[in-house]
C-alpha cells in the first residue's frame, strides 16, 4: 500500500511532463487523422516510472506516516534524477539511499543488529540495460550501502583493471569497506548508524536469547511471546527495502538494501546481495518485448 501510493503521483507527475513537450495543434481533425495514420507504429514512450517498497515484515500504525513519508521521499528522489535526464539505475540508487537514510527502515541507519551488537549490511543493484550488477555483503561502517554496489557496477562498466585483471562486481566484509573508502565513499561508524529503534530491539532480543537458554519454554510459547512483544512495540522484524525505475528513454534498473535478520551470526550474507535473488533487471531486446525489474524482501530467508 505504501508503495502504490507512492508511484501513482510519480507516474503523473512523468506524463505530465512529457505531454507538456509535445506541441499542441487547434486542428482536433488534423490530429484525428495523424493518431489514426500510426495506429501500426510503435508507440513512443512518454513517461517514467518509479516504485519503491519499505520491506516486508511487521509495520507498526504507531509509524504508518513514517513509512508512507519515506517511500514518498524515495519515489521524489528518483523522479528528480529522472527529470534531470538520468538513466535507471542512477534514479533507482537515489531512491534506496533515500530508504536507507531513514531510521524507520532495515537498511543503512537504524539497521537490525547481529549477535555482536554491530550492523552489518547487504545491497545489490542491476542495470537493465548493460545487465551489470553490483552487490556487497556483510558491510559494516558505511552509511549507504547501495551506493558501494552502485560504484562496483560502474567501474566495472569501464572494463578491466591493470594488468588484465577482472574488476569485482561483489565484494564482502572488511574487504568491501576498504574498497569503498578507497574509492571516496566515505566511512560511518556502526555506532552512530544505530538508532534507539535498533538498540531497544537489539537488548530485547538479546534477553530473549538468554532466557530461552536458561528456560525451557516449548517452541509455542515462545512463538506467543513474541508475537505479542512484537505487536505491544512495533518492532517485529523487518526486512529488505527496494524500488525499480523506468527511466525516459525506457531503460529499467532495480536495487535493493537490507540490515539483514536480527540477531544473525556476524558475516552472514542474506538474499539482498546475491544475484537473481535480491533483484534483477533487463531491458526488452530481440525475441524478448517486454522489460523486467523486481525487487525482493523476505523476512524469512
Amino acid at each position: 500500500m505504501l508503495g502504490l501510493s507512492s508511484y501513482a503521483g510519480v507516474m503523473e507527475s512523468l506524463m505530465n511532463r512529457a505531454e507538456e513537450q509535445q506541441p499542441s495543434s487547434p486542428l482536433t481533425n488534423s490530429r484525428s487523422k495523424k493518431q489514426e495514420s500510426s495506429k501500426n507504429q510503435k508507440p513512443r514512450l512518454v513517461g517514467g516510472f518509479v516504485l519503491v517498497h519499505a520491506g516486508a515484515g511487521y509495520h507498526s500504525e504507531s509509524k504508518a506516516k513514517e513509512y508512507k513519508h519515506v517511500c514518498k521521499r524515495a519515489c521524489q528522489r528518483a523522479v528528480d534524477r529522472l527529470k534531470a535526464g538520468a538513466l535507471a539505475v542512477e534514479a533507482v540508487a537515489a531512491a534506496l539511499v533515500e530508504l536507507e537514510d531513514s531510521p524507520f527502515t532495515n537498511a543503512g541507519m537504524g539497521s537490525n543488529l547481529n549477535l555482536s551488537g554491530e550492523i552489518e549490511c547487504d545491497a545489490s543493484i542491476m542495470d537493465g540495460k548493460s545487465l551489470h550488477y553490483g552487490a556487497v555483503g556483510a558491510i559494516s561502517g558505511i552509511k549507504n550501502p547501495v551506493l558501494v554496489a552502485n560504484r562496483l557496477l560502474s567501474e566495472a562498466q569501464k572494463g578491466k583493471l591493470s594488468a588484465g585483471r577482472i574488476p569485482p562486481c561483489f565484494l564482502v566484509g572488511r574487504g568491501a569497506h576498504d574498497w569503498a573508502v578507497s574509492h571516496g565513499i566515505p566511512p560511518c561508524p556502526s555506532e552512530k548508524m544505530a538508532t534507539k529503534f535498533s538498540l531497544s530491539a537489539y537488548k530485547r532480543n538479546k534477553r530473549k536469547m538468554e532466557l530461552a537458554e536458561k528456560m525451557d519454554t516449548g517452541h509455542n510459547q515462545t512463538k506467543r511471546r513474541r508475537q505479542s512483544n512484537e505487536n505491544e512495540n512495533g518492532s517485529g522484524g523487518l526486512d529488505t527495502v527496494g524500488a525499480v525505475v523506468v527511466d525516459l528513454e525506457g531503460n529499467v534498473a532495480a536495487a535493493v538494501s537490507s540490515g539483514g535478520l536480527a540477531m544473525k551470526h556476524p558475516g552472514r550474507v542474506g538474499q539482498a546481495a546475491h544475484y537473481g535473488c535480491g533483484c534483477w533487471a533487463e531491458n526488452a531486446y530481440n525475441m524478448n518485448p517486454y522489460s523486467t525489474a523486481v525487487s525482493t524482501s523476505e523476512t524469512d530467508i
